[in-house]
């Protein structure tokens, strides 16, 4: 078995989809099931014998410790965190407790497990740590992309917290001897994801005739990286990583926020046509940049590759029409996550734009 925190928010979700689909062996998903955290998003393995979940916060650290004494797994895959830098920003404790305080007892649950197992098992565990490019901050156009050796320079309350989660992941390999592995990724898109990121949220606006709000001049540059892609990632890291290492996961496109919107807009016109003609590019709308707003993220992926043999299968083309598909073929998905506190919250972001 295996243990995955965070297994019901979106990266999270998706691995869990994709390990019941490859591999034989069972999966605990602990989730606090925060408002990102949805249980819709594994309603279709939720009968399969081989799932379990137990809601539980990963900042309670006797209740993580009974789940592992009892379910022994030899594998932790750490995603929950919380994610969005617009929402750090207007509340950065949350990112503290979950990201900070989170990974901090749930390194010293699995510390006090791994020291307990019998010499064969206590050499199979792995600790992986699933992180974000955002740690080593923003680069300029002519910048080399992000390698494992960029020094960190987290820009947002999200980013700071991450980095913060990654060096103690870090500490704990090296004081205290935990096999631990650790992947930064780049900005994920997929099934799945909670309507607050950029391309979700642009759908999600579009079809219901609302403003698709883009931050300053659109300019932003992000490497899209389609979730499943990110998924075997993962799992190739699981499977053969070096102990203590750092593997950047991207899937070489790099491409403007405002282009990415265009596209959207132009895909959303082939599948699903507004009433009036008109194009959702209408729609679009230009608002405040956000404080300390990283201007270009790029990562270079290549040790991932010359290592491991990964490489993604997905480009941003064909990767951005099957999400745009997923979310025109799950619209009771979408209702239900749309609802209470995420409209709350995004009408206070946008200014009621969403």
């Amino acid at each position: 078995m295996i243990f995955i925190t965070g297994g019901a928010g979106f990266i999270g979700a998706n691995f869990v989809h994709h390990w019941l689909g490859q591999s034989d062996e069972s999966v605990l998903v602990l989730d606090a099931l925060t408002y990102a955290g949805n249980l819709e998003s594994l309603a279709s393995v939720a009968s399969n014998p081989r799932y379990h979940f137990s809601q539980v916060d990963i900042c309670d650290g006797p209740a993580v410790s009974a789940l592992l004494k009892q379910h022994s797994p030899h594998a932790i895959l750490h995603f929950a965190a919380e994610s969005h830098v617009d929402r750090s920003i207007h509340g950065p404790g949350d990112f503290i407790r979950t990201n900070v305080q989170g990974t901090f007892e749930l390194l010293e649950a699995a510390r006090a497990y791994w020291n307990e197992l019998p010499a064969p098992e206590k050499a199979a565990f792995r600790f992986l740590h699933v992180s974000t490019d955002e740690v080593y901050g923003s680069l300029g156009p002519s910048d080399p992309a992000f390698t494992e050796t960029t020094p960190y320079a987290p820009n947002s309350p999200y980013s700071a917290s991450k980095a913060a989660s990654d060096h103690l992941v870090r500490a704990w390999h090296h004081s205290y001897g935990l096999p631990v592995l650790t992947t930064n990724c780049s900005n994920n898109y997929g099934p799945y994801q909670f309507p607050e990121k950029l391309i979700p949220l642009m759908i999600h606006n579009a079809l219901a005739g609302k403003p698709l709000p883009v931050y300053g001049d659109g300019q932003n540059v992000r490497d899209w990286l389609y979730v499943q892609d990110h998924c075997r990632a993962i799992a190739r890291v699981l499977e053969a990583g070096v102990l203590g290492e750092t593997y950047n996961v991207g899937g070489h496109n790099e491409v403007k926020n405002l282009d990415v919107v265009h596209t959207l807009c132009d895909l959303l016109d082939q599948l699903r046509p507004r009433t009036d003609g008109s194009s959702y590019r209408a729609q679009i709308t230009f608002v405040t940049d956000r404080p300390g707003h990283d201007r270009r993220y790029a990562i270079d992926a290549g040790k991932i590759k010359r290592e491991l043999g990964w490489t993604p299968q997905e480009t941003f083309a064909t990767g951005l029409r099957r999400t745009v598909q997923w979310y025109l073929d799950h619209p009771d998905w979408v209702a239900h996550v749309t609802s209470g506190e995420y409209r709350n919250w995004v009408g206070k972001q946008y200014g009621g734009a969403a």
